[in-house]
């Protein structure tokens, strides 16, 4: 009973210490969660917040508009200004996440009241891919349970202490936490001024370059090594340009593009103003095709 007595301690203790810090994003069935890290700044996911304006549920009931003072896509981050008043902000750990150290997930999805759970750190530096593709690396990886609407909320270690920011679940019982390092604090306060990472964004969702060969194959189409446009987003750079869905993209920049990856690097090696050669496959011809950007380079919305 002494261990069982232990845990329960240190949860009670952690969500004494932290979870009046840990709001909900958006009303009822809502979106995600979120946690003040400072006077009138609540850090949370990209994905939760499609709109500038916010609504937040703080831990104490109270409903209030916030609004995104920073956003980074890519990098799936998003800060909100709002009145935080009354709340503690959480306290950033001094050191890493170690693998194998006990850690808790908090989470308030929609409001509908904190959630606290238990786990440990299965590894760290892994790898994912953003809301639009590009890899996150350097992550976290942990085993507290976490339900739907808790993307955004913290990851503490014992002390209640942020060594993480929930991002999403990897499968098998295994969620993804973005480190709460010192490149974390940087971004989040460069976020919280307004300076939101501007990156050219092409406006396409793709297939991978395995998945493409069946795709052509299926319709009798020679094999190709690349990737394959499944949409286009109306307005975008990729629209604009001409491309298609269906157009399988071989080269960019002057390179052989096999992955998406290929392509994320020859998009975001790009000079001020340069344009994109691309290679690609429309049915059996293959094209080449030349993409500009806005002045400014990024659109912070968008499928991939």
């Amino acid at each position: 009973m002494g261990v069982l007595n232990e845990l329960e301690n240190a949860t009670v203790a952690v969500a004494d210490r932290v979870g009046p810090a840990v709001v909900g994003i958006g009303a009822g069935w809502g979106l995600g969660s979120g946690v003040v890290v400072a006077e009138g700044v609540v850090l949370t996911n990209a994905h939760n917040v499609s709109d500038p304006g916010v609504t937040l549920i703080f831990a104490d009931g109270r409903t209030v508009q916030g609004q995104v003072s920073g956003h980074d896509i890519d990098g799936d981050l998003a800060t909100i200004a709002v009145d935080t008043s009354g709340v503690t902000p959480v306290e950033w750990a001094d050191a890493p996440a170690r693998v194998g150290a006990s850690v808790f997930a908090l989470a308030n999805p929609g409001g509908r009241g904190l959630r606290v759970t238990l786990g440990s750190v299965a590894s760290v530096g892994r790898t994912f891919r953003g809301p639009r593709g590009r890899r996150v690396t350097g992550t976290v990886e942990h085993t507290a349970p976490m339900v739907k609407g808790s993307s955004g909320g913290p990851l503490v270690d014992a002390s209640g202490r942020l060594v993480g920011l929930n991002t999403n679940r990897l499968g098998e019982g295994f969620y993804a936490a973005l480190p709460a390092d010192d490149d974390l604090r940087r971004r989040v306060d460069a976020l919280s001024r307004g300076e939101s990472p501007a990156r050219p964004h092409l406006g396409v969702g793709l297939v991978p370059g395995r998945a493409a060969r069946h795709i052509r194959r299926a319709a009798g189409l020679p094999d190709r090594d690349g990737v394959l446009i499944q949409e286009v987003e109306d307005g975008s750079p990729a629209a604009n340009a001409g491309l298609r869905r269906g157009d399988l993209i071989v080269q960019a920049a002057g390179a052989t593009v096999t992955t998406i990856d290929d392509l994320y690097q020859a998009v975001d090696g790009l000079g001020a103003g340069e344009a994109l050669a691309l290679s690609v496959v429309r049915g059996a011809e293959e094209l080449s095709v030349s993409v500009t950007f806005a002045a400014g380079g990024a659109r912070e919305e968008g499928t991939a």
